[in-house]
């Protein structure tokens, strides 16, 4: 789960980080950070970086089209060969209702 915030906040500072980095190298003398980032877009720099962190939430999430009810089958090996872990759907079975007196 720390690996998921990790990324999310570098992509998110991303931008800004490129940002110092540019300013950097094509400054002859350097400010210092303080005043580079006092001078920086910041307003844009903030959307520039959600929307990259939001680009690669979409990008990089799972879509898995499993119901709750779907049995998983773990990796096995059969007749000595590796058969991928799978689901098998199990249609829904209708819940008994009880009629209380």
């Amino acid at each position: 789960m720390i690996r998921i915030i990790m990324e999310n906040i570098f992509f998110f500072l991303l931008p800004t980080i490129l940002y110092v980095v540019w300013i950097a190298f094509s400054k002859d003398e350097w400010d210092g950070l303080r005043t580079v980032v006092r001078e920086a877009p910041l307003i844009r720099l903030f959307f520039a970086g959600a929307a990259l962190m939001f680009a690669t939430l979409i990008v990089f999430s799972s879509h898995t089209y499993n119901s709750p009810n779907d049995v998983y089958v773990p990796a096995s090996v059969v007749d000595g060969k590796l058969e991928p872990g799978h689901s098998i759907h199990e249609p829904d079975k209708a819940t008994p209702q009880t009629v209380k007196p």
